[in-house]
């Protein structure tokens, strides 16, 4: 009797941990996406108030400059949202997300308009992403192109858009950005491609940049293309109307 009591205890102990494992198996990547969701979060309320020295773009491609040049350096300089021109401002917004002011982080209306080209495409061509979008997958994500990116992308955007105001996102943006092969931020740009800093920055040269924002690294070797030209001279007409923060 106790040989076979003990068999059916080890037994019994045997299930619960089994039970055990399963359980950790469901709960685990539960836990694991929450633990990242934490750490996005508590990162997104220390940059409120503190500038980031740095991005994951900033860090992708400066190892890839290092590959080939170990003594890489990036084209980056902070400066405050007063010393960054109004007409660059009003360019990007213009450009890149004519409904900032409004939108809670992401504008669904972009998303489906994306989300029918990519269909019609049958891939991933564009993601109708919002500045704040933008900023989340620069400060913490990979430029790959998937749906899963994209919707952690959204959630970080929101977390943004919570504990930050819309003037400290553009603030951000514009510093982090990149405009070019490892030119990052506003102050850098204008320095790189006009030589004057980015308070000076006039309605051409700032609708210049900002057409350059999609495909910089391209417009960074191609500087004098018809789409470059006729999409500059289409946001600057539209500069006027873009709302800032």
């Amino acid at each position: 009797k106790t040989i076979t009591m003990a068999k059916r205890g080890n037994g019994s102990g045997t299930a619960k941990s089994g039970r055990r494992w399963i359980k950790w198996i469901f709960l685990g990547p539960i836990l694991a996406v929450f633990l990242l969701q934490l750490y996005f979060f508590v990162q997104v309320c220390w940059f409120v108030y503190f500038n980031p020295s740095s991005t994951s773009f900033m860090r992708q491609q400066l190892s890839e400059l290092r590959d080939k040049n170990p003594d890489a350096q990036l084209k980056h300089e902070w400066v405050p949202y007063d010393r960054i021109s109004n007409n660059l401002k009003r360019a990007v917004v213009a450009s890149e997300d004519a409904n900032f002011a409004d939108h809670p982080g992401v504008d669904f209306e972009a998303l489906e308009k994306a989300y029918d080209r990519n269909n019609r495409k049958h891939k991933v061509v564009g993601g109708g992403s919002t500045i704040t979008q933008q900023l989340a997958k620069n400060l913490f994500l990979s430029g790959s192109r998937s749906y899963l990116r994209k919707g952690q992308e959204m959630i970080i955007a929101f977390m943004l858009e919570t504990m930050m105001s819309k003037r400290r996102i553009l603030e951000v943006y514009l510093n982090v950005v990149e405009f070019g092969r490892g030119v990052f931020g506003a102050e850098a740009a204008a320095r790189y491609y006009f030589r004057i800093p980015a308070a000076k920055l006039a309605p051409a040269q700032a609708a210049r940049l900002a057409v350059m924002l999609p495909n910089p690294r391209y417009y960074d070797r191609n500087r004098s293309t018809n789409y470059l030209v006729r999409r500059t001279g289409l946001i600057q007409r539209r500069m006027a109307s873009a709302e800032l923060p």
